[in-house]
């Protein structure tokens, strides 16, 4: 799957392990490289098995996240060109083939 960034800042957490591991600690750190390892590995969405991956709602309606450690999630939007969708219109997440990577960290608190 490819997987893009919605911001340097993004991309630097997810490409060093160093500053992964600062902003959100080692077990977030670590399951962040195995999250990112199985995303780039999958074909699609549908091919990931850990993390609970889930739609996200509310003010993250259009987002999907799959779980790291604690309350830390990583947290991305579709970005296939078009981004395939249901019969009703919503965005099919099984068959998302391109993401963009747009949080990382705890939405809940």
């Amino acid at each position: 799957m490819e997987v893009a960034f919605a911001s340097p800042g993004l991309r630097k957490i997810c490409e060093d392990p160093q500053e992964a591991k600062r902003r959100l600690g080692q077990a977030s750190a670590r399951k962040l490289q195995s999250r990112l390892a199985d995303l780039m590995a999958a074909s699609r969405l549908g091919d990931i098995p850990a993390g609970q991956p889930h739609p996200l709602k509310g003010t993250r309606a259009g987002q999907f996240a799959v779980r790291l450690s604690g309350g830390h999630r990583l947290v991305f939007e579709a970005n296939d060109k078009p981004v395939p969708t249901t019969k009703d219109g919503a965005t099919d997440w099984m068959n998302v083939a391109s993401i963009r990577v747009v949080f990382i960290g705890d939405y809940h608190g």
